[in-house]
């Protein structure tokens, strides 16, 4: 027990000492957490990462025989162009910026240990989601006179989860609950110039803690067959004046709640031999959590399926998932709505929606191994009609986002 006193010190260190702003895949939450549950498509709801399944599903702790600590981290690498484009008399004029919110280093430790009587209990801290990003220095507007290029827009969500999970295993069912605190971070500026317009928009950085708890179930039958569920409740986060002032002007009247929202699902896994299967299927109601719910996003079904071939000192996997963007883009001529296409599209796109993943990991010693995985996010276009944000006529002002990305994760494992 002082051994995983102090590993669960040390975890909680380290992720703190390399947070920084993150960036994510479904809506604003990353595709899995840990390299081999990444490397599967994020799947791992009843298909045991060791350790790591500490956030995925607590019940699978109990896989994890003796004591196992994993550490590591993602390098997160988006790429968003967007184009802002009046249709003026004299043809189309654009302002276009790539963001520069496109390096991010994420972090995932977790430590697991298995105590008498069928009892496991864990720690881990992760990052586990966020989004933004960065179009200041782009210059003056090419068509808003006074203006910057994309507003000079810059935004910063990042969030990390610490949990405690504890797990009880008899015959081949296994029950788990972690307790979870959320830390969370939010920062938005940027400058709208004009007659009628905010000017400078900076109410600064606002940072929050929340709670919730995640639950979850496994059963594992004798022909390698296991299935799972989980769920994981809402963690209520308030920014305050930071999410308040900078969504007034876009017409979005908040109370500064922007809450992480529940999720829960459903697994199915498989393990033959060296060959194992994950499928997940699993649902993120950002439609019932305040703020996402008012930038007018919808829940999200996420489906994700990875292949494992595990030979031994070595294994290899594939993954994909697919999560349609939660984001409604309405495209309409009423100045609300098209505010908030805008507000979306420039601040927080949350669009990509296909990912396709691999990975491996190597054995070098009974106790010692190491993992390594590629996530690669298809690039998604949107197009919205903005121009009654303006009050300009249907068509006058259009926004165009394209949204691709890529992670590349490595995390080392030590069982005793």
């Amino acid at each position: 027990m002082t051994s995983f006193k102090k590993l669960t010190g040390a975890a909680l260190a380290l992720s703190l000492a390399t947070s920084s702003a993150l960036y994510a895949t479904n809506g604003d939450t990353l595709v899995g957490v840990g390299a081999k549950t990444r490397s599967m498509g994020g799947a791992g709801i009843a298909f045991s990462h060791g350790a790591e399944s500490t956030l995925v599903n607590p019940a699978l702790i109990t896989r994890v025989q003796d004591t196992e600590i994993s550490f590591g981290g993602t390098i997160f690498m988006p790429d968003i162009h967007t184009d802002l484009t009046a249709n003026t008399a004299g043809g189309p004029v654009s302002d276009s910026g790539d963001s520069d919110a496109d390096l991010s280093m994420i972090p995932a430790v977790a430590i697991v240990s298995h105590l008498d009587n069928g009892i496991h209990i864990g720690a881990g801290m992760y990052g586990t989601a966020g989004m933004g990003t960065d179009f200041r220095g782009l210059g003056a507007s090419n068509w808003m006179p006074g203006n910057k290029k994309l507003f000079d827009m810059e935004t910063t969500l990042q969030l990390m989860q610490f949990v405690v999970p504890v797990a009880y295993k008899t015959g081949g069912l296994s029950v788990g609950i972690a307790p979870i605190v959320q830390y969370g971070s939010l920062d938005i500026h940027y400058e709208m110039n004009g007659p009628g317009a905010p000017g400078l928009v900076a109410p600064g950085q606002k940072q929050d803690f929340g709670f919730g708890a995640s639950v979850g179930l496994t059963y594992e039958f004798e022909n390698g067959l296991s299935v799972g569920a989980v769920y994981k409740s809402k963690v209520k986060m308030d920014y305050g004046n930071t999410l308040t002032a900078a969504a007034a002007p876009f017409g979005i009247m908040l109370d500064g709640h922007l809450d992480q929202p529940a999720e829960y699902g459903i697994g199915l896994g498989w393990r033959s031999g060296p060959h194992g299967v994950a499928i997940d299927w699993k649902r993120i109601q950002w439609g019932h959590a305040a703020g996402y719910e008012d930038f007018g996003w919808d829940d999200q079904n996420v489906f994700a399926v990875g292949y494992q071939y595990d030979a031994g000192t070595w294994s290899v996997r594939l993954g994909y998932n697919h999560g349609k963007t939660p984001i409604t883009l309405y495209n309409s001529d009423n100045r609300g709505l098209a505010a908030k296409d805008m507000f979306n599209l420039l601040g927080f796109p949350a669009t990509a929606e296909d990912h396709i993943t691999a990975g491996g990991s190597y054995q070098f010693s009974k106790n010692f191994s190491a993992d390594f995985t590629v996530v690669y996010a298809l690039n998604e276009k949107n197009d919205a009609d903005v121009g009654a944000a303006f009050n300009y006529p249907k068509n006058a002002v259009t926004i165009h986002n394209e949204h691709k990305e890529l992670g590349l994760t490595v995390q080392l494992n030590y069982k005793f």
